[in-house]
């Protein structure tokens, strides 16, 4: 039997991270690069003991990261503290649908990597976000490409055909090819 990732089908949204004020609010960081995407959230799901559950919204104000949340029926600090670290997540459907040379990492996974030089490289595995970069793990044969995800080395992300056009630095591919 295949285990099931209650998670496979959602985005990580943010947390909240304190009560706000004695009446129920909570304050949440949004981990996202445009939090004014979000400023009408009508429910989040929270992880809750390792399960997703839904939290119906009914006041939000977003400002910068942070958003001042009122949740259906907490109406109390004793409400408030009890949501206090809990993972905020919305199903993937909700992205905010994504062109031209930007992508989700998810979206790209099996996509195939085409060099301008080398011409096809392999498909990409996953996407390894490290601190100081992300990259793309490709498998080229049966050895593993490291690419960077940078404006200077993708040139074109075509999800039509799922091929993402790369121009690696000089000298990044032999590292790995010999």
């Amino acid at each position: 039997m295949k285990n099931v990732d209650p998670f496979e089908d959602y985005f990580f949204l943010g947390n909240v991270i304190k009560a706000h004020g004695f009446d129920g609010k909570v304050t949440a960081y949004l981990d996202t690069d445009e939090p004014e995407l979000y400023h009408n959230l009508k429910m989040v799901f929270l992880n809750v003991a390792g399960a997703l559950v839904p939290f119906f919204i009914d006041s939000i104000q977003v400002l910068n990261n942070k958003a001042i949340i009122r949740f259906q029926d907490i109406n109390d600090l004793e409400g408030a503290e009890s949501m206090v670290k809990k993972e905020m997540f919305l199903p993937l459907s909700e992205l905010p649908k994504l062109s031209g040379n930007k992508f989700y990492y998810h979206e790209v996974i099996g996509f195939k990597i085409i060099d301008n030089s080398v011409g096809e490289i392999g498909k990409i595995r996953q996407v390894l976000d490290y601190p100081n970069q992300a990259v793309l793990q490709v498998m080229h044969k049966s050895k593993e490409v490291l690419i960077p995800i940078s404006e200077a080395v993708i040139i074109n992300v075509d999800r039509n055909t799922k091929e993402i056009i790369v121009e690696t630095p000089e000298g990044l591919l032999d590292i790995y090819l010999t």
